[in-house]
């Protein structure tokens, strides 16, 4: 196959930052690995191709080389024509934003390295779950109950978590010979992984319990009610201790982690702990003053001290009107944004009116531009 630029290898151009070049190498890393494309030849030719851009531009002194002489300059260096990726590995951390062996759980499906899990016979807590859940925007301000529906993993009620028939033993793992780990291969190099038969302990039951399949625990359906409390912020999380998978022989349970996302409300906004709202008034109510009355995010009836002469888009506050202080009994301050509408219908008579008030008033046809200042 003819070498390709390297630059059109990972889609940069040839000013691209090194960011840029990492950016690059590491969308097609993840489409072409050859553990995500097993038995595709062209798929592992186009991870190391880029692996191979990737090796020369992310170097300097290699970069500067190609730049000028291309593929030619590139021979006996070590890494880009030569193939050796050593550089490019040792990125591989920084590349993927995670630790070396975070990175081939991601790219293998899991865990890399030498340490075997505790004794399939010890004890150890279940998983934690994560449910998310959608709230209304008034019940995120004042609290509620819900009810929700999940499934984990209890206990098995037949082998009572042991995951064996009864008089069931436990014999060394044949897939790792009781090492808890074995080796896989992709592309170019090899990783340790945790035995997927075993997971990791070495040993498995000769005699697996027909109802749980060996695993010692049964997935089940399961309904709790959950207490929001008034003032819970989008993405609050509340822990219900207990809640998640069962733990492995006799452990602890994991905990069931809610997390709450808030819709948003047609007339109601929040900033931390305040409120804020549009009021619509008259021109008359603005210039003469006036107490309205509106509807609050409870319901109920808030009167709203107008004072005379006030502008459009003034801020009224209301004190203590606003969110709850989670775990305390004060509350934010409700901001009225003021709308002033000017009637686009009038009757002859209010027609009249106004006619009668402009002359009374010292309004001109030919304003001065006001400082940005004032309207700040």
């Amino acid at each position: 196959m003819a070498k390709r630029d390297y630059y059109e290898v990972l889609g940069v151009q040839k000013n691209a930052t090194k960011d840029d070049i990492k950016k690059g190498y590491r969308k097609l890393a993840i489409q072409y690995h050859p553990d995500r494309n097993p038995g595709n030849k062209e798929a592992e030719d186009k991870f190391k191709e880029a692996t191979e851009a990737y090796e020369v531009l992310s170097d300097d002194q290699k970069r500067q080389i190609y730049d000028q002489y291309g593929f030619a300059g590139l021979e006996g260096m070590g890494g880009g024509a030569s193939g050796g990726y050593s550089h490019a590995f040792n990125d591989f951390s920084d590349i993927f934003g995670g630790s070396f062996s975070d990175i081939f759980e991601n790219l293998f499906g899991g865990s890399a390295g030498g340490r075997r899990r505790n004794s399939a016979t010890e004890p150890g807590q279940g998983n934690s779950l994560r449910y998310d859940l959608k709230i209304s925007f008034k019940d995120a301000v004042f609290g509620t109950k819900c009810e929700i529906q999940f499934h984990h993993n209890e206990t098995c009620e037949v082998c009572h978590g042991s995951g064996g028939e009864n008089g069931a033993k436990r014999k060394t793992c044949s897939t790792c010979q009781g090492s808890g780990q074995v080796r896989r291969s992709a592309g170019f190099f090899s990783v340790a992984q945790t035995c997927p038969t075993c997971q990791g302990s070495g040993t498995v039951i000769d005699n697996p319990c027909k109802a749980c399949r060996g695993s010692g625990v049964q997935s089940k359906n399961k309904k709790i009610i959950v207490t929001i409390p008034a003032g819970v912020d989008d993405g609050k999380r509340i822990v219900i201790p207990r809640q998640g998978d069962a733990g492995r022989n006799g452990g602890p349970a994991g905990d069931l982690i809610v997390v709450i996302h808030v819709q948003a409300d047609e007339c109601y906004e929040r900033d931390g702990q305040d409120l804020y709202c549009i009021i619509p008034i008259s021109m008359t109510q603005a210039a003469l003053g006036a107490d309205i009355l509106f509807t609050a995010l409870d319901g109920t009836t808030i009167k709203l001290p107008v004072p005379a002469g006030t502008q459009n888009g003034k801020l009224l506050k209301l004190k203590n009107q606003g969110v709850p202080i989670v775990g305390s009994t004060r509350k934010g301050d409700l901001y009225v944004k003021i709308m002033i509408q000017i009637p686009t219908h009038l009757s002859s008579k209010q027609k009249d009116l106004l006619k009668q008030f402009a002359e009374l008033e010292s309004a001109t046809n030919s304003p001065n531009p006001m400082p940005l200042s004032s309207i700040r």
